[in-house]
């Protein structure tokens, strides 16, 4: 089974956007040693507890201080840019760093109406998310014709693998234009089964992937007790629940200051809400659920994301994990 990560490169408690985005590079170098497929970041924007908010450029340092780890996006959300910007921005990371880029592309627009507004999108931005995937691989092959005489140089003819982040129709779409799927069970694992089913059921092959493909994206943290695994998951639930109820998506601040401080009925509901679904345990636990979801879901690969507020303790996660999943495939 294959591992991977995405890495939203948070920021903690005290730190600053820049000591983030370095951490994710060396993350990336440690996330290689250990035996990871990929390693994505993702794109946000105008958040205080997220550095990311240039995917193709993070992953140009990442890919420059990494020798065989893929390296990719989790992805570029495409209603805030023109496809063609994005396939030029992919021509250079694959000819910078052949055989090496993924282009991961969401449809998610800004979180806030004045974020949308500077990115000048709206919300129905996102309806038209088919049509700008579609350009975007015409400009990857050679074959758009919305814009005659328009050419994605130096992407054109470049074998960038596409993946669709996607959840419902999303799932539909990457069937039909025979695209990888990511996917997680943000709505609960029913719903996830079932667009992962008629995803495989209406797959349309294609030269880009010939077979269907899932990565089953979940967030996981392991530790030496499912205690210490299920306090590394507190930073991230809160900083989710405060968005929730301040409307602002804070750095992350240690376990024990959070679980030391009143929390309101809403604050609480919204911050139980944000730990379901997720996967922590011991070494042995937290591999075999990881083992049960590829199981049941069939995926080809896992994304992994771990965030919270001890950089070290993080690590050691990805680290028991790795050890443990490659140990049982064998």
């Amino acid at each position: 089974m294959k591992l991977s990560v995405l890495d939203r490169s948070r920021t903690r408690d005290g730190g600053t956007h820049a000591d983030a985005l370095r951490e994710t590079v060396a993350f990336a170098r440690q996330a290689e040693a250990l035996g990871y497929h990929r390693f994505w970041v993702s794109e946000h924007h105008s958040v205080p507890g997220v550095a990311g908010s240039a995917p193709t450029v993070l992953a140009a340092a990442v890919a420059s201080a990494t020798r065989r780890i893929r390296v990719g996006t989790g992805g570029v959300m495409l209603p805030n840019h023109q496809p063609l910007v994005v396939a030029e921005q992919f021509g250079v990371l694959e000819a910078l760093y052949p055989g090496r880029i993924d282009m991961g592309l969401g449809r998610s627009v800004g979180f806030t109406g004045g974020v949308r507004r500077a990115l000048g999108h709206g919300k129905d931005d996102a309806d038209r998310f088919g049509e700008q995937v579609r350009l975007l691989l015409g400009y990857l092959d050679g074959t758009q014709r919305e814009h005659p005489g328009v050419h994605a140089f130096p992407a054109e003819g470049r074998p960038v693998p596409a993946f669709l982040l996607a959840t419902g129709a999303g799932a539909d779409l990457a069937a039909e234009l025979g695209l990888p799927l990511v996917i997680g069970a943000v709505r609960g694992e029913a719903r996830m089964l079932e667009a992962i089913a008629r995803y495989r059921d209406d797959f349309v092959p294609s030269q880009r992937c010939p077979m269907p493909y899932v990565i089953v994206s979940a967030t996981v943290a392991v530790a030496e007790t499912r205690e210490a695994a299920e306090r590394l998951l507190v930073p991230e639930a809160w900083s989710a629940a405060w968005s929730r109820t301040h409307g602002v998506f804070p750095p992350l601040r240690p376990a024990g200051e959070i679980l030391a401080t009143p929390m309101t009925d809403r604050e609480r509901r919204f911050f139980d809400e944000a730990r379901r679904g997720q996967i922590a345990g011991s070494t042995d636990e937290a591999a075999a659920t990881v083992r049960g979801l590829a199981d049941r879901t069939g995926a080809d690969e896992i994304l992994v994301t771990t965030s919270t507020y001890d950089r070290s303790e993080m690590l050691d996660s990805y680290r028991l994990l790795a050890e443990s999943v490659f140990a049982g495939a064998r």
